[in-house]
């Protein structure tokens, strides 16, 4: 019935990259699967464009090699330059539980959200990215002032 959780960046209209904790896909089927979700998180993590946050994606490791060239291709037809870096841990690459590989996208700025993820969406071998999309009700946003309350 509701989900409470954290986001790595909240944008506009309550749009979020999430994942940092490598658990994204998990995390998105819980929220989609939510009648409401409320997302909390202090000032820091609240940004007029998304993008300064590195954006997870979630890959399948069989052959992730050669997703990781489609993903570039995607992310350059978004206008984004950056590459997808593999997210390492004592030398070997973070696995969801899933069994899946992260790459981050250092983005610097995303203009379309919404283009991003369906470009990223159809790449196979993509399980998914960290762009939540019209998935918040409600933020709940720690200032010094006290708790703001952000709503889509």
């Amino acid at each position: 019935d509701l989900t409470v959780d954290g986001a790595d960046e909240i944008g506009p209209a309550l749009s979020l990259i999430k994942g940092g904790g490598a658990a994204l896909l998990r995390e998105k089927l819980v929220w989609e699967a939510s009648r409401r979700c409320v997302v909390i998180a202090d000032a820091g993590k609240r940004v007029a464009r998304l993008g300064a946050f590195p954006l997870p994606v979630e890959v399948v490791a069989f052959g992730h090699r050669t997703t990781f060239d489609r993903i570039c291709d995607a992310l350059s037809e978004c206008d984004i330059g950056a590459a997808p870096r593999l997210r390492m841990k004592d030398g070997s690459p973070v696995l969801t539980d899933g069994g899946n590989v992260i790459y981050d996208i250092a983005c610097g700025r995303i203009d379309a959200p919404a283009a991003l993820a369906a470009a990223l969406k159809s790449v196979t071998g993509v399980v998914d990215h960290g762009l939540f999309l019209d998935l918040a009700d409600l933020a709940l946003v720690a200032t010094d002032a006290g708790v703001q309350e952000i709503e889509p």
